[in-house]
Parts: C-alpha cells; sequence; structure tokens
C-alpha cells in the first residue's frame, strides 16, 4: 500500500474519487458536491485555515487503486480548549480492511502530533458541527445534505484503532402526513397568547437586522455548551452567503420578546434529493438543473439544521410556537413537503432531547463523534453536559 499526500489537481480528484469508488454499488449514499468538498480544503474560502492548517491524503493498494482516504486539521483556537490540544480527522474513506484504516489513521495522528496535538475527534469537519459530523452507526438511510453517510464496518475499524466515543448525536424524523400530539399545541398557542411575544421569518432584504439576532441569541443560548466559542457576525454572513441558493425566508424563524431577540430555528430544504442525480459534479448543466429542479416537487422534505432558545425561555414552549409557525410553510403553502430531519442533537444536550420527544419525532439516525488519546497517560472523558457546565458556571 502507498499513501500519498494531496498536493496538486490530480491528486485533489482522486480524493474526490475514492468516495465514488467506495459507494459504487450503496443505493443510498449521496455524493456531496465536489466543490463544497473542495472549498473546505481552500485558504481563500475556509477561515478555519486563519488560525490552523489542514492535509489529505489518499491511499493506494500495489497495483496503483484507489482504496482510501483521510484529512486531518486543527484550529488553534479549539485545540487550547482541551487537555491535551486535540486536532481532528475526517471525510474518512476506506475499503473494508483494517491495515489499511489503521494506515490512514495512524498517518493523521503522526500530523497532528507533530503540530501539537495529543488527540484528535473523528470524523469531524474542518468547519462547523452542523456539516459532516460524526460517524453513522444506525439509520442507515439516504443522508440529509451536510450529514454525514457511510458504511456499517466503519464503527468497528474506528473502534479497534482506539477511537472512543465522546458524544452520540441523535437524529430525529418527523412525519408531517401525521398529526403533532394536541398538548405540543396547546402549548404552543399558550406562549403565544402571552404578551409580550412576537415571530418573524428571515427577510433576505433585511438580513444585516437578523445577522446580528443571530449572533445575540446564538452567544446567549451556547454559552453553556462545553468550550463555547462565541459566534461573530463575520462568520453568519459568511454562512448566508454559502447558504443563499437554498435559503427559503418562511423556513427561518425568530422569535421576540419585547423587542428583544430571545430563539431562532434554521431549516433549509434538503439538497440532496436533486443532488443525488449529479454524482458530485457541479458542471454548467447540472447548475442549471439545480436551478430548475430545487423549484419543483422532487424535494419533498427538510433538515432543521439549528435551534436554539436563551436560557431565562428555555422550557416555557418557545420551541413548540416556533413549530407552530412552520405548519402554514410546510404543510399549507407547501403539502408535497412529507418528512422533516431535526438533526443533530447530542446527548449533552438532554433538554434539547426532550423537546424532540415531546413533538412525537420518530428515531432516524445516530452518528458518534469519537476521540482518540495519542499517549495512554492521558485521561479519556466524555463531553460534558450541558446542565454541567451551567452549574459549574454558576458556582
Amino acid at each position: 500500500m502507498k499513501i500519498t499526500k494531496v498536493v496538486d489537481k490530480q491528486s485533489a480528484r482522486q480524493f474526490l474519487d475514492v468516495a465514488r469508488k467506495i459507494y459504487r454499488d450503496d443505493p443510498h449514499w449521496i455524493c456531496p458536491p465536489d466543490p463544497i468538498i473542495e472549498g473546505i480544503f481552500d485558504p481563500r474560502k475556509n477561515r478555519y485555515f486563519d488560525n490552523g492548517e489542514a492535509q489529505r491524503w489518499i491511499l493506494s493498494d500495489d497495483a496503483g487503486n484507489l482504496i482510501g482516504r483521510v484529512a486531518a486539521f486543527y484550529d488553534q483556537e479549539k485545540a487550547k480548549n482541551y487537555d491535551p490540544p486535540t486536532g481532528g480527522m475526517g471525510f474518512f474513506e476506506c475499503i473494508h480492511d483494517r491495515e489499511a484504516a489503521f494506515l490512514l489513521f495512524e498517518t493523521c495522528k503522526d500530523w497532528l502530533e507533530s503540530k501539537g496535538m495529543g488527540a484528535m475527534d473523528g470524523p469531524i469537519n474542518f468547519g462547523e458541527n452542523d456539516n459532516y459530523w460524526g460517524l453513522l452507526v444506525e439509520g442507515f438511510s439516504p443522508p440529509a445534505f451536510g450529514m454525514n453517510y457511510n458504511p456499517p464496518y466503519y464503527k468497528a475499524l474506528f473502534e479497534a484503532y482506539g477511537f472512543k466515543p465522546f458524544f452520540e448525536q441523535e437524529s430525529k424524523h418527523l412525519d408531517l402526513t401525521k398529526p403533532f400530539p394536541e398538548r405540543f399545541w396547546k402549548i404552543a398557542e399558550w406562549v403565544m397568547r402571552k404578551p409580550g411575544y412576537t415571530f418573524e421569518h428571515i427577510r433576505i432584504k433585511d438580513f444585516d437586522k437578523f445577522a446580528k439576532d443571530v449572533v445575540e441569541i446564538h452567544n446567549a443560548a451556547w454559552v453553556f455548551h462545553e468550550h463555547y466559542t462565541p459566534l461573530t457576525i463575520e462568520k453568519v454572513y459568511k454562512s448566508f452567503k454559502e447558504a443563499k441558493p437554498i435559503l427559503v425566508e418562511d423556513f427561518i424563524w425568530f422569535v421576540y420578546h419585547e423587542g428583544k431577540p430571545i430563539a431562532f430555528l434554521v431549516m433549509f430544504p434538503d439538497m440532496n434529493q436533486v443532488f443525488k442525480r449529479f454524482n458530485g459534479k457541479l458542471n454548467l448543466i447540472n447548475k442549471l438543473r439545480f436551478l430548475y429542479l430545487k423549484h419543483t416537487r422532487l424535494i419533498n422534505r427538510a433538515r432543521v439544521t439549528i435551534m436554539g432558545v436563551i436560557p431565562k425561555f428555555q422550557g416555557i414552549g418557545i420551541e413548540s410556537a416556533i413549530f407552530w409557525h412552520l405548519r402554514e410553510p410546510l404543510l399549507v403553502k407547501r403539502p408535497h413537503y412529507h418528512e422533516l430531519e431535526i438533526s443533530w442533537v447530542g446527548d449533552f444536550n438532554p433538554k434539547m432531547k426532550a423537546t424532540l420527544e415531546a413533538i412525537g419525532a420518530n428515531p432516524g439516525k445516530i452518528h458518534i463523534t469519537y476521540r482518540k488519546l495519542f499517549h495512554q497517560t492521558d485521561h479519556f472523558k466524555k463531553a460534558t453536559k450541558v446542565t454541567e457546565v451551567k452549574e459549574k458556571m454558576n458556582q
């Protein structure tokens, strides 16, 4: 076997092609658009290169056939929040062969260790955790856009190498053809009758206002998450620019109390239902097809990527009221939509898990974010629950 760095256009194309070879007989896999994956490893497009590095490799057998790939990366700001400093690995694809997988894992370990890291999480993204994060271990059905998909045998390869579950990520599926629990709507209506609450969906022409609201809500709602990093307005603008081609205004909702932003929900149409026709290629023809198909009834499911409520207003039914406002966009204006994926909620966030149970969402998929410590002397511990972080900060 031969492992080679991705250093030029040819090896970058091979990195993308590995996935197409691994999944060529898997009917559930949907190839992410090549430009999106390439953009993650482009310092001109990915702000995480401002404080970090990334390296990719491809693996070939003795006959020169592509049999695997992987990437390793780190962000100094995130890495130093952990003890030991922790980098990441991801975009792992490999044939069902332990020796090949271990070579890919060991290459990541060696590179990250040379950069001062003492552990690595994986498989994760060199970016935010709403996309390409975690190893799929349950629910091997077609993935929503931005969600990792992999063969079942990857779990055994990761754990045999010494990766341990850092946290579990659960995605729920909501059948829109079935009624919500009546109690859920009663809570929503009770919240909306209370004075001072208003609800608005995003308006692209007023994006500057909503961007500021996102930052204010996020930085209050996520403060009790372990190793929380404040969101900046620059990050929001970049995310908006990337998401604008698939953004639907009445899929993104904000809640205000006496004019102050207190909660938001972000949902997108599942563009994988379009991208599955392109095999990763976004040439001119496919770009034109995309513009046409995204306005047809081909897309009949959506994905909630993030929802947050600032602590003062948690536990009083704000989430129920937000879902109430999704009824018209989904059930009235787009009755062909039949499924909503809410992905994902970590096992470190018990309050949000309870909310998903309350709306009657069905089990969908489970991903696991693993951590591998490089030295036996280091002590492994799972991700800290939000409630535990809050208790420590309030002491």
